[in-house]
């Protein structure tokens, strides 16, 4: 049999897309798999349209921002697969099993990417686009939580996402996992569709975006303080 794979989702005010998000998880062509929505204190009807779905489970959470509505996820996957998914993103066909044979044909490979293709949300009028940067022209390699499957085990030598910024979650979670040696890989395949609109994440929390800084610089500072304790011990 298959492991179970946690789909995993973070939902904040996420109503208009979260349906798409789900039934983009549900209609994977792999099984078995385990869906786990948590309501980050949304304001609108996230939570219903959560809930509307049977096979979904639902946590709803006060705030807490990115990082913590995955970490209260976590907290409640069973699956020895983590996979994560935005609520206004789209997994496409295949993403699931194409991964997990790129873990099978590689039992020391911890974590699993690909490529993103970025779209305008359909809803946004002309005026809206031109306010917004375009879609990449190309898909991307792109080494996020949202495109990854990771083994459990794996994971949890990382640790949980940082809580401390608003911004910067996913860069922050990806360099520890390089610093504690976790092996990757990067799909030529598309695996997830990114919407581009006016409540991305890096959009409505604008006013943190210096955390980028602050996360790379801690980044920096860890990497630094490894090296100077490997020289101290070779000397």
């Amino acid at each position: 049999m298959n492991p179970l794979v946690s789909v995993m989702i973070g939902a904040y005010n996420a109503a208009p897309y979260l349906g798409e998000a789900i039934e983009s998880a549900l209609g994977q062509d792999y099984e078995p798999i385990e869906l786990i929505v948590v309501d980050d204190g949304s304001t609108d009807e996230t939570g219903d349209v959560a809930r509307s779905f049977a096979q979904a489970k639902v946590i709803r959470q006060q705030n807490g921002g990115n990082g913590a509505a995955r970490n209260r996820a976590v907290e409640n996957a069973s699956g020895e697969l983590y996979a994560f998914l935005d609520a206004d993103d789209r997994f496409t066909p295949g993403k699931l099993s194409l991964q997990k044979a790129a873990l099978d044909a590689d039992p020391g490979l911890d974590m699993v990417f690909g490529h993103v293709r970025e779209f305008f949300s359909p809803e946004l009028d002309e005026e809206t686009r031109a306010s917004l940067r375009p879609p990449a022209a190309e898909p991307m390699p792109w080494t996020a939580p949202n495109l990854m499957l990771v083994r459990r085990e794996s994971f949890e030598r990382v640790g949980p996402f940082t809580t401390a910024v608003r911004v910067g979650v996913t860069v922050d979670w990806f360099a520890r996992a390089q610093e504690a040696g976790l092996r990757h890989s990067i799909l030529p395949e598309v695996v997830l569709e990114r919407r581009l609109h006016t409540q991305n994440n890096g959009l409505r929390e604008s006013a943190s975006r210096s955390q980028y800084l602050e996360v790379i610089r801690q980044a920096m500072e860890r990497r630094r303080a490894a090296a100077e304790a490997a020289r101290a011990e070779e000397a």
